[in-house]
């Protein structure tokens, strides 16, 4: 697996490309010199896990003959400053699925992603207190 970044232009704006071709924006926030111009490397964690979980959840419900019509997920980190950066304390992920299904293949299907699957969160367990919820409208 290989990930190149790429300074764009001036201040702290950079781009993220990966073996396939795929583009990700990065940025500093206005206060450390950045445009906002993309995502923060912090912001791309968060993203990382929502994104690493919803394939996985997708993927085990389409496994069980679920109706999956839609997906969303919100996470929420609380970043705690240490001495000279921040790490998120804990990590909040919500679960909003649409689609006629059953909660305890729900509940399965996410245990399964958070605890055995998911390798983003397995990797940020490890300094960050990670929860989750959810609902199926």
């Amino acid at each position: 697996m290989k990930v190149t970044v790429q300074k764009l232009d001036k201040d702290l704006h950079m781009e993220a490309e990966n073996e396939e071709g795929g583009l990700i924006r990065m940025d500093g926030n206005t206060q450390i010199g950045g445009l906002e111009g993309g995502f923060s490397p912090m912001q791309l964690l968060l993203a990382g896990v929502g994104g690493c979980s919803a394939i996985d959840i997708i993927g085990i419900l389409e496994k069980q003959k679920q109706d999956l019509k839609d997906l969303r997920v919100e996470v929420n980190g609380d970043k705690q400053k240490k001495d000279t950066y921040s790490e998120f304390e804990t990590i909040h992920l919500k679960f909003i699925f649409t689609g006629d299904l059953d909660p305890k293949k729900v509940e399965r299907a996410i245990d399964l992603s958070m605890n055995k699957y998911c390798s983003v969160s397995k990797a940020l367990e490890k300094g960050s207190k990670i929860t989750h919820s959810y609902e199926i409208i």
